[in-house]
């Protein structure tokens, strides 16, 4: 049997701290790069359907997916970025 890695997409949160004299700066500092991430504060939302391998690009795993039983009507196979045999 082969092995396989799998990139998948997931909506995760984080907090961070940011020093700021407002929200809004704070807010701008973090897009800036400037917060430091809380420890062990990464927390899983749920799988990033809305994104995933263009089914134009990939239609002889769209194919194979489908005949085993995964359909669907995206643009894309919901949530894989990569795979690749290892």
């Amino acid at each position: 049997m082969r092995e396989y890695q799998i990139e998948q997409y997931e909506l995760h949160t984080c907090k961070y701290r940011v020093r700021a004299t407002s929200e809004a700066e704070a807010i701008v500092k973090l897009y800036e790069g400037q917060g430091e991430m809380v420890d062990d504060s990464m927390e899983f939302i749920q799988t990033a359907d809305d994104y995933g391998l263009p089914v134009d690009e990939n239609p002889e795993l769209v194919a194979a997916v489908q005949k085993l039983g995964l359909c669907h009507d995206d643009d894309v196979i919901p949530s894989i970025r990569s795979i690749e045999e290892i």
